[in-house]
């Protein structure tokens, strides 16, 4: 913490934003996977804000390890595996819920139609 006070203070300030940016994006995410009303839009809120979370505590930690003079970019490649990885599993699991048919909220769409893969039935 005593390399961090000896910053100047602009680059305190810059750094102070992208961890309030990460850490605001990361709480909407997480509010909205423990309110939404049923799994799919469960899904889309952790999985994108979340990812933008990372994000900005990534770059603030990169800020700071620069602005001391080392230049470290293992933040950089958690950052890029979170970016790979995170949606490619969202769409694993959404597309295990669309098989499995998971009850959906009433307002949410079902864009499915017969041409696909499997057979479903339309609840109505």
């Amino acid at each position: 913490m005593e390399a961090l006070s000896q910053l100047p203070e602009w680059v305190q300030w810059i750094i102070a934003f992208f961890i309030l940016l990460g850490a605001s994006f990361a709480f909407v995410g997480s509010l909205g996977l423990a309110i939404l009303p049923d799994f799919f839009t469960r899904l889309h809120a952790p999985t994108k804000n979340t990812t933008m979370g990372i994000g900005g505590i990534v770059i603030a930690a990169i800020i700071s390890t620069s602005a001391q003079g080392t230049l470290n970019l293992n933040e950089l490649l958690i950052a890029i595996f979170l970016f790979l990885t995170a949606p490619i599993s969202a769409h694993i699991l959404a597309k295990a819920a669309l098989h499995t048919e998971l009850p959906k909220f009433g307002p949410t769409k079902d864009h499915r139609d017969e041409s696909d893969a499997y057979q479903h039935e339309a609840k109505k």
